[in-house]
């Protein structure tokens, strides 16, 4: 049985002290340094009160309040609660904002990608990501790597942060279940997990490359992927056994990297089964 809401706190405008991450929505940076995300749509939130996260507080509309109590309520931790109506939480995200609800949650310790590997199964199934910017992608590939099974997201040092606003939300929520390492030299991660007989596969297209239902991922491997356009580093490709591609016409080059990595997972998972 959880514990009571610590307080609900009706809110008029949002120049509390207490309130400053969610005025601060753009500043990723500081949510960062302050060992925070910020969940911003109730599909999220929902995932977030049912996950192992410590929830710091919520910012409700008067109906997501009434929606989420029971969730809210049964958390172990005290969460503070602030309701306001939608004008006022429209003044924080400067755009008309349909959802109604926003939750503070504190950032988990990062995982060991060895304690990571050696609690699962094999064939271990494992993706990284190289020099990717954007959070909508970053989250949706978080979101792939949940639906496929991927034992980790790696993610190097070049790419945003998974934690990010936008991110968590491009997840759907899936960042607070889906295991996620984030390493400040992915090349000699690779190098690593090669050396203990972990297949990394290049997601490159090139005229060499090997075609992915060519490719068998039925054993141990990490699957690698560039940002859409520069692709992978010649330090990343050098860390890797092979390079794979996805087949398309010649006037098509790439794809959007996290359409490419469920594509790529689908046809580990497709593999492994036998299918």
């Amino acid at each position: 049985m959880g514990v009571a809401i610590s307080q609900i706190i009706p809110v008029q405008s949002l120049e509390a002290p207490e309130l400053a991450l969610y005025r601060t929505l753009r500043r990723v940076a500081e949510h960062e340094r302050a060992g925070v995300l910020v969940a911003a749509n109730h599909k999220v939130i929902r995932r977030l009160l049912a996950s192992r996260y410590t929830v710091v507080s919520a910012l409700l509309t008067p109906v997501w309040l009434e929606n989420l109590e029971p969730q809210l309520r049964a958390r172990p931790e005290a969460i503070a609660v602030y309701v306001a109506e939608t004008p006022v939480l429209e003044t924080i995200t400067g755009y008309q904002m349909h959802q109604g609800a926003l939750a503070v949650a504190k950032i988990p310790p990062q995982p060991d990608l060895e304690a990571l590997l050696q609690n699962s199964p094999h064939p271990w199934l494992l993706a990284a990501a190289e020099g990717i910017a954007s959070a909508e992608n970053i989250g949706a590939i978080v979101r792939n790597c949940a639906a496929f099974g991927s034992h980790a997201l790696i993610v190097g040092e070049t790419c945003g942060s998974p934690f990010q606003r936008r991110a968590v939300a491009g997840s759907m929520g899936t960042i607070f279940e889906q295991p996620v390492v984030q390493v400040r030299h992915l090349a000699a991660t690779l190098t690593a997990l090669r050396a203990r007989g972990v297949r990394c596969l290049a997601a490159h297209p090139r005229p060499d490359a090997r075609k992915l239902a060519a490719a068998d991922l039925r054993g141990d491997c990490c699957l690698v992927f560039g940002a859409e356009g520069p692709g992978l580093t010649a330090n990343a490709l050098a860390a890797c056994d092979d390079m794979v591609e996805i087949p398309m016409p010649s006037h098509m080059n790439s794809l959007n990297v996290a359409v490419a990595t469920g594509i790529f997972l689908y046809e580990a998972t497709r593999q492994r089964a036998g299918v």
